[in-house]
C-alpha cells in the first residue's frame, strides 16, 4: 500500500504543478488581460525550472523567502479582514456577519430550491476544498526518510494543526464574512475569476494599490508551490527509480547529485498549463485541481488504511502504544482512521455527482474527478502481481528492523540563536 501511495503522490505532484501555473495566470489577469496567458505561463515555468536546476541550496533559499512572504501575507490579510469587517475600511461600512444573512453562507446549486439545493452546493465544493489541504500528508509520507525522526516528526505533526487552525480555517472564516457567497469573482468556470477572494474583498472595500500588492504576494505563493511540486515530484521519481519501481533512467544524476532526467521529465508536464489558452485559465485550473484533490484524498485513504494495519499489528504482537515517540489520544482504537476512510470514500464516490443532473453532463469534469479512483487500485494490485509481494498477517509484521539505526540518528537540535529563529521555528 505504501508503494502505491507513493506512486500516487508522484502522479499528484506532477499534475499539481501545471495547476499552480494556471493559478498564476489567473492572478496576473487582474493586472493585464490583453497579453496572451502563454506568456505568463512560460515566464512562471522558466522561473520554476531554473530554481530547481540550480540545486537544492538555491531551492531552499528561495523557499525560505517565499514561505516568509506567505506567512506574513496571510497573517496580514487575516488582521486586515477583521479591521474591514469592523468598519475600518475607507467607507466606514461595518460588514459584520451581514453576508451570512444575505445571501447566506449557502447558495442554491444549479437553481435547485430549498435545503436540497444548498446541500448539493455544499457537497459540490468538497473536492475543491480538499485541494487546499494537499501537502499536509507529506509529513507521513516522508517519515521513513526523515532525519532525527523521533524528535522532528512529532514536532512537525503538531505544527500541522496550528497551520490548519490559523491559516486555513482562520483565512476561510475571514473570507466568509468579507465576501458574499454569490460573488461572480468566486466562480472559476465563469471566466470572471480575476483575483483571490481577499483581493476581491479589498477592491470592494475601496482600498487603492493594496489589491495589486496582495496579488503580487499571492503570485509568489503560486511560484513557490509550483517550484516545490517540481522539486518533490522529481525527487520522488528519482526515489522510485532507485528502488526499481520506476525506469532506471530516472536515477541518473549530475556530478553534484541533481536528478536531471527526473527533473526534465517532471518539468515537461508543466505544458499541461497551456490548455488554458483555449479553455481559460480558471477552467483548466479547476480540472487540474480535481485531479490533484482526488489523488490527495486517495493518499490520505492509503495512510489511514496503513495506520489501521499498523494498529492491528501492534495489538497482535502486544506492543504498547506508549512505547511510540508520538501517539494521538483520538486514534487509540483506529477510530479516526476508519472515519477518514469512510468519509473519503463517500466524497470520492460523489465527487462529480453534478454531471449526472439533467443537462449538466461534462466529460472533462467526470474524467478529472474519477480517473484517479480507477488508476489507484490498478497501481496497487498491478505492483503486487508484478513484484509478487505477499500480504503479511498482523502477527508477521516487522516493527523492529532498522530501529537501532533510527535511534542512533536521534540527536538534539541546536538552539535558536535569536528571536527571529525562535519565531520561525514555531511557524515552520
Amino acid at each position: 500500500m505504501n508503494d502505491a501511495s507513493f506512486a500516487n503522490r508522484q502522479y499528484n505532484w506532477i499534475i499539481i504543478m501545471p495547476a499552480e501555473l494556471s493559478a498564476a495566470a489567473v492572478l496576473i489577469n487582474l493586472w493585464n488581460k490583453s497579453v496572451n496567458n502563454a506568456a505568463w505561463i512560460s515566464l512562471c515555468l522558466i522561473v520554476v525550472v531554473v530554481i530547481n536546476f540550480l540545486g537544492a541550496g538555491v531551492y531552499g533559499e528561495c523557499e525560505f523567502w517565499f514561505a516568509s512572504i506567505k506567512v506574513l501575507t496571510i497573517v496580514g490579510l487575516i488582521l486586515l479582514g477583521i479591521i474591514l469587517s469592523a468598519g475600518g475600511g475607507p467607507s466606514g461600512e461595518v460588514i459584520g456577519f451581514k453576508y451570512w444573512k444575505n445571501p447566506g453562507p449557502f447558495t442554491q446549486y444549479s437553481g435547485i430550491p430549498g435545503t436540497l439545493g444548498q446541500f448539493l452546493g455544499f457537497w459540490a465544493v468538497l473536492t475543491q476544498a480538499a485541494f487546499s489541504y494537499i501537502g499536509t500528508e507529506i509529513v507521513a509520507i516522508a517519515a521513513a526518510e526523515a532525519r532525527n525522526p523521533r524528535k522532528t516528526l512529532p514536532s512537525s505533526i503538531k505544527k500541522v494543526y496550528i497551520r490548519i487552525l490559523i491559516f486555513y480555517l482562520g483565512g476561510t472564516f475571514i473570507i466568509g464574512i468579507l465576501i458574499p457567497s454569490d460573488s461572480p469573482g468566486l466562480k472559476l468556470n465563469s471566466g470572471n475569476a480575476l483575483a483571490s477572494p481577499f483581493v476581491i474583498a479589498i477592491r470592494k472595500a475601496g482600498i487603492p494599490a493594496l489589491p495589486s500588492i496582495i496579488n503580487a504576494c499571492l503570485l509568489t505563493s503560486a511560484w513557490s508551490a509550483a517550484s516545490s511540486d517540481l522539486f518533490t515530484s522529481s525527487r520522488a521519481l528519482y526515489g522510485l527509480a532507485i528502488t526499481r519501481q520506476a525506469p532506471k533512467i530516472f536515477a541518473r544524476t549530475t556530478k553534484s547529485g541533481l536528478p536531471w532526467v527526473a527533473l526534465v521529465f517532471c518539468a515537461a508536464f508543466g505544458g499541461l498549463a497551456y490548455m488554458s489558452l483555449s479553455k481559460g485559465a480558471g477552467k483548466v485550473f479547476g480540472w487540474l485541481a480535481n485531479l490533484t484533490a482526488a489523488c490527495g484524498l486517495l493518499t490520505w485513504w492509503a495512510i489511514s488504511f496503513t495506520y489501521i494495519r499498523f494498529h492491528k499489528g501492534m495489538k497482535a504482537q502486544g506492543i504498547s502504544r506508549d512505547s511510540l515517540p508520538y501517539k494521538n489520544r483520538f486514534n487509540h482504537n483506529a477510530i479516526a482512521a476508519w472515519y477518514a476512510i469512510i468519509l473519503i470514500s463517500i466524497i470520492l464516490f460523489f465527487s462529480s455527482y453534478t454531471v449526472f443532473l439533467s443537462g449538466k453532463w461534462d466529460v472533462a469534469n467526470f474524467i478529472t474527478n474519477y480517473l484517479p479512483i480507477f488508476v489507484f487500485p490498478v497501481m496497487w494490485v498491478g505492483y503486487k502481481l508484478i513484484k509478487r509481494t505477499k500480504w503479511l498477517k498482523a502477527s508477521e509484521m516487522d516493527f523492529f528492523s532498522g530501529l537501532e539505526e533510527i535511534e542512533a540518528d536521534c540527536y538534539e537540535e541546536p538552539a535558536p540563536k535569536n528571536l527571529w529563529e525562535k519565531v520561525w521555528a514555531k511557524i515552520v
